[in-house]
């Protein structure tokens, strides 16, 4: 069964657009939105398992430049 997810994401000044771009393309986002306030873009994420998402995060997204911080909460029930 799938992992699903959603990472809340703090992007520095300016950089949204570009790192939102750049979530895109990355493979299990099924959507990236970037928004007012704080944090700066939610994306949700549908991949294998928990490894698979810890890979995800750790090893692409926050490589992502611009991005600060993200904090995941991991879908419980569908």
């Amino acid at each position: 069964m799938a992992t699903k997810a959603y990472i809340l994401i703090k992007v520095k000044a300016g950089r949204t657009k570009d790192v939102l771009q750049s979530l895109k393309r990355l493979t299990g986002v099924e959507q990236a939105h970037s928004c007012f306030g704080q944090p700066d873009i939610f994306v949700f994420i549908s991949v294998n398992d928990e490894r698979a998402l810890s890979d995800v995060v750790i090893t692409k997204i926050h490589q992502i430049d611009g991005v600060e911080e993200t904090d995941t909460h991991i879908v419980a029930d569908t």
